[in-house]
C-alpha cells in the first residue's frame, strides 16, 4: 500500500459516527475506514509498550501507526544529549511490531538549524529506530539545498506542511522515497475544512507521488471541529475518482 489517509489521532466525530462500524473501540472503528493514523500523544507523554501492543492489534494487517517523537527530545532538549531517551522512545514503539510506520520529528518554530547537531541527532534516531524519519522542521533556516541533501544522504523525509511556516516549507524534501503531508488547516490552523478544490488538488499531487514510485502519507490535522475526518473521506473519494478508469 503506496497511499495511506488519516488523522491525527482517531477520534470520531458524532456528526461522521455513522460512517463508521457501529460497534468497537473507536481506534476499531477508525482502522476499518482508513489506513493509518497518526499519534500526537506520545509527544506530551509516554506510553507503556503494553500500551502499543495493544493498540496494533486492533487495526487490520495493513494498517500504520505514524507516532510524533517526544517533546522531551525536540522542544526541551533540542536534539541534545537524547540517546537515552531515543532509546526508551524506540523500546516502547516497538510495541507496535510491524505496524510502525514513519517516526515524526516535529520541531519548534524557534529552532534554527543547528549544524553538525541536527545531523548527529538524526544518525542516532535511525540506528535506534529502523521505521523510515519524516522531520518537519519550522524555521527558514532549515529550507536550503545543502540541508534538503544532508536529508538524503541520511535518507529522512521532510515534512510537507499546509499552512507553510516557510518558503519550501509546503512541498516535500529530503529524501525522495516518502512524501509525509501534514494538513493543519488553513486559514484557521487545526480547524478550518479544506474546500472542494483543495481536496482535488492534493489527490492530483498524491497520484503524482504514486506515480513517481513515491510512498504517500496525508495526516490531516485541522481536528478541533472535526474537519480533518470530513477531509480525509473527501480525500479516498477523490482519489478513488482520480483513478477510475475511463470508460471506453
Amino acid at each position: 500500500m503506496s497511499i495511506r489517509i488519516g488523522v491525527a489521532g482517531w477520534s470520531i466525530p458524532s456528526a461522521l459516527a455513522g460512517r463508521f462500524p457501529a460497534t468497537g473501540t473507536h481506534l476499531e472503528r477508525y482502522g476499518a475506514c482508513f489506513s493509518a493514523v497518526e499519534i500526537n500523544s506520545s509527544f506530551y507523554r509516554p506510553h507503556r509498550r503494553t500500551t502499543y501492543e495493544r493498540w496494533a492489534a486492533s487495526v487490520p494487517t495493513e494498517f500504520l501507526f505514524s507516532v510524533k517523537l517526544p517533546r522531551t527530545i525536540t522542544h526541551e532538549r533540542r536534539l541534545i544529549g537524547c540517546q537515552a531517551l531515543i532509546e526508551r522512545f524506540a523500546e516502547e514503539t516497538d510495541g507496535l511490531g510491524n505496524k510502525r510506520g514513519a517516526i515524526l520529528v516535529q520541531l519548534p518554530p524557534s529552532l534554527a538549524y543547528p549544524g553538525d547537531i541536527a545531523e548527529q541527532f538524526l544518525n542516532e534516531l535511525r540506528s535506534a529506530i529502523t521505521s523510515p524519519i519524516v522531520l518537519e522542521p519550522r524555521h527558514a533556516s532549515w529550507f536550503q539545498p545543502e540541508i534538503d541533501h544532508m536529508l538524503q544522504r541520511l535518507q529522512v523525509s521532510r515534512v510537507a506542511a499546509d499552512p507553510a511556516r516557510a518558503p519550501g516549507a509546503a512541498q516535500p524534501g529530503g529524501w525522495r522515497g516518502l512524501a509525509y503531508f501534514r494538513l493543519h488547516g488553513s486559514p484557521r490552523i487545526y480547524e478550518s475544512t479544506y474546500e472542494k478544490a483543495a481536496i482535488e488538488a492534493h489527490a492530483q499531487a498524491v497520484a503524482t507521488c504514486d506515480a513517481h514510485g513515491i510512498d504517500v502519507w496525508t495526516i490531516y490535522d485541522n481536528t478541533t471541529y472535526g474537519a480533518a475526518v470530513q477531509n480525509a473521506f473527501e480525500l479516498e473519494e477523490a482519489l478513488a475518482r482520480y483513478n477510475k478508469p475511463e470508460s471506453d
